[in-house]
């Protein structure tokens, strides 16, 4: 039976290490300032580093070591190289028969743990240490070994960020080094953390989340049944089979990724939210985590998140270059509101951070309201809504306006007030970016007037809207050409000359490049809008959605079906992706 831990507050606070007013001022501090815990009490002089870190470790079940007041054992320096130890900033400090205690400043590091593991040849048990003591401790263990330096170079990197082909399950289970029907036969009768932390089922987390990685994924999913576990990747928008995983390390493999996203593992009832950092070669990835009680167990969808993506310029994500142009000209004007609309998953977020990257200059105050943060961003202020503290994005809209921004970006429009502080806000010579639920641009103006926000207002802010999808690209290295007749192309505004008249287009040849699908990665299909006279006079009328969509052309602005034609032209994709994500019943 494993012993009974203490949350960390109550632990500090019968230890005498802080009171209890103190405990209760940090929880406000950190609720507000959306910061950790353990680092508000040591900001605020409550405790210290030391203290609230073996606080954590007692929390948490794990060990702690007091690096400045123990001598660490040298046959547990031996077991691994110099370039581990300083790469990971982790330090073996005790050996134990086959088991190594390793002092580190995240137990959640799995490449780390992986790494440590497969150079000792030793199960891997994670400590908790101040990090300056682990850093002190390396300097002063390893000063004088002359181990091969870390090779950083551009080929070396290049090679740890092309992971392995797409691997089956046997391969990652022999890998892991789970023998199948024997290492897990009983783990019913375990308790789901013990078993969480077993190397093998450490090791087999880790290389479904690298796996999808490696093969471009944008989420994971872990799916129980009632026999199996099922595994699936989205990739380039469609959801793939990649494993089935044995219904008997159910309960471990979901207790790990739990146990990495910072979720509470006994609670099986309700939802949860959570994120993991791992490393991906030279790459730094986040994993936003969601999971969902379900009759077989929890299902756990992971979101990958990869910081590079949302760097790119707008031409790289798929713009034309006319709706790029005039895009930047709509930004950067002084005062106004300029709108992303889709449904989920169209890259309205990515196109929001490529807008903002593209702004963000040293003369600029940027300031973002999101509900989560999904990629930071630096020289950016960006401020996490916390419902449960009060921190809304209308209260946050409010705070801003004292906080001499320049820019606003709102993840979201949610509701009338939201919507009238961000109106307020561009009317008082701000730039206010942000997004809405809707399925074309005109429809923007109409969904805000559902919300209660007066015409004339809309009119008067609104400077342009942006309604967006995603669809897979041709694989460019595997592709052939083939002739439609310019009748076939109709339906996607082709302005036909003559029917019967021949027009060569691409498609994609399966491939294993391309898992089979002829496609590889994804493309937008864009739809801008942007506001003239004519069109504030008629949202002013509260003119019907037709109407609004005929003077929106006449601007200039071509439809997302439009949009998809000249990327069907240009061999990007294929009629087929063009009506899979942008036709809807009546179009």
């Amino acid at each position: 039976m494993a012993a009974q831990r203490v949350p960390m507050l109550q632990w500090l606070i019968s230890k005498g290490f802080m009171s209890a007013d103190q405990a209760n001022e940090a929880t406000k501090m950190s609720q507000q300032t959306n910061s950790p815990i353990d680092k508000v009490i040591v900001q605020l002089g409550f405790a210290g580093e030391r203290e609230v870190l073996q606080g954590k470790a007692q929390e948490m079940g794990l060990g702690f070591a007091d690096l400045d007041r123990m001598s660490i054992d040298s046959s547990a320096l031996n077991v691994v190289p110099e370039r581990i130890v300083k790469n990971h900033s982790a330090i073996p400090v005790r050996k134990d028969g086959q088991t190594l205690y390793v002092a580190m400043k995240n137990s959640s590091n799995i490449a780390a743990i992986d790494d440590l593991r497969l150079a000792s040849g030793c199960r891997v048990v994670p400590v908790l240490a101040v990090p300056g003591a682990i850093e002190d401790a390396i300097k002063k263990y390893y000063a004088a070994s002359s181990s091969t330096p870390v090779d950083n170079t551009p080929a070396a990197a290049a090679a740890a960020a092309n992971a392995p082909a797409s691997r089956n399950f046997a391969q990652i289970m022999a890998e892991a080094g789970v023998k199948q029907g024997s290492d897990f036969e009983d783990i019913g009768n375990r308790e789901d953390e013990a078993a969480a932390d077993a190397a093998p089922i450490i090791k087999l987390a880790s290389a479904i989340i690298q796996q999808a990685i490696t093969d471009r994924a944008s989420d994971i999913h872990v799916e129980p049944g009632s026999r199996a576990i099922r595994v699936r990747y989205r990739i380039d928008g469609v959801l793939m089979e990649a494993m089935t995983v044995p219904k008997n390390l159910m309960a471990p493999l979901i207790s790990r990724y739990k146990i990495m996203a910072d979720m509470n593992i006994a609670e099986r009832r309700i939802p949860q939210d959570g994120r993991i950092e791992v490393r991906h070669g030279v790459k730094e990835i986040d994993l936003r985590v969601s999971s969902i009680p379900t009759p077989f167990g929890e299902k756990i969808v992971m979101r990958i998140l990869d910081k590079s993506s949302v760097l790119l310029g707008l031409d790289s994500i798929g713009f034309t270059e006319e709706n790029q142009l005039k895009i930047e000209e709509l930004v950067s004007q002084p005062n106004g509101m300029f709108l992303c609309t889709g449904p989920t998953g169209s890259g309205k977020t990515t196109t929001q951070y490529s807008v903002l990257n593209i702004l963000n200059t040293v003369g600029v105050n940027i300031i973002t309201a999101e509900d989560p943060i999904e990629y930071q961003l630096n020289g950016i202020a960006q401020v996490q809504m916390n419902r449960k503290a009060g921190l809304t994005f209308a209260t946050a809209l409010r705070a801003y306006l004292r906080q001499d921004p320049d820019i606003i970006m709102v993840g979201e429009m949610r509701d009338l007030e939201t919507a009238e502080i961000a109106i307020e806000s561009s009317l008082t010579g701000h730039m206010v970016l942000s997004t809405l639920h809707t399925n074309d641009a005109p429809s923007a103006t109409l969904r805000m007037i559902d919300m209660g926000v007066e015409p004339y207002l809309i009119a008067a802010t609104i400077v342009g809207v942006l309604a967006q999808r995603l669809g897979r690209r041709i694989d460019s290295a595997n592709k052939e050409p083939y002739d439609v007749t310019q009748m076939d192309l109709r339906r996607f505004g082709f302005n036909v000359t003559d029917p019967e008249a021949l027009v060569t287009l691409y498609r994609g040849i399966p491939a294993e490049n391309n898992r089979m699908t002829g496609y590889k990665g994804r493309t937008g299909f864009h739809e801008l809008m942007t506001m003239n006279s004519e069109l504030a006079e008629l949202v002013v009328r509260r003119a019907p959605l037709n109407d609004l969509k005929e003077a929106a052309k006449a601007n200039g602005m071509k439809e997302l079906r439009e949009d998809g034609l000249v990327k069907v032209l240009s061999g990007i994709t294929t009629p087929e992706e063009v009506m899979r994500v942008v036709f809807t019943a009546g179009y």
